[in-house]
């Protein structure tokens, strides 16, 4: 009786931390696209949030059992798009946002 139940706790838990995953890809794909980026950050920020991004989708897709596989796909296609975004040109690389515009003062 308690294998089942911890079975069971141990499947909820897989299925709400890749739930947090896809959600969290497909914010960032979202925020990334559609929100301007005003300033390069350090060296440091641009490599950690690559980091943390690949970590995601690899994270992610060892999980993918836990998930529908129409959310996961869409989830690492998200995840994939966020390095697709770096490609688009030098402030792109170093933001991650498709769009870069310095504010008028």
């Amino acid at each position: 009786m308690t294998n089942q139940a911890s079975a069971a706790e141990n499947d909820s838990r897989k299925f709400a931390l890749s739930l947090g995953l896809a959600c969290y890809l497909i914010a960032m794909l979202l925020w990334r696209a559609f929100t301007v980026a005003h300033e390069y950050p350090m060296r440091t920020e641009q490599v950690l949030t690559m980091a943390i991004d690949g970590l995601a989708i690899a994270a992610l897709i060892g999980l993918r059992a836990s998930l529908p596989k129409w959310l996961f796909g869409i989830a690492l296609l998200c995840g994939l798009a966020l390095f697709a975004i770096r490609l688009n040109g030098d402030a792109s690389w170093w933001t991650g946002h498709i769009m870069y515009a310095l504010p008028s003062r």
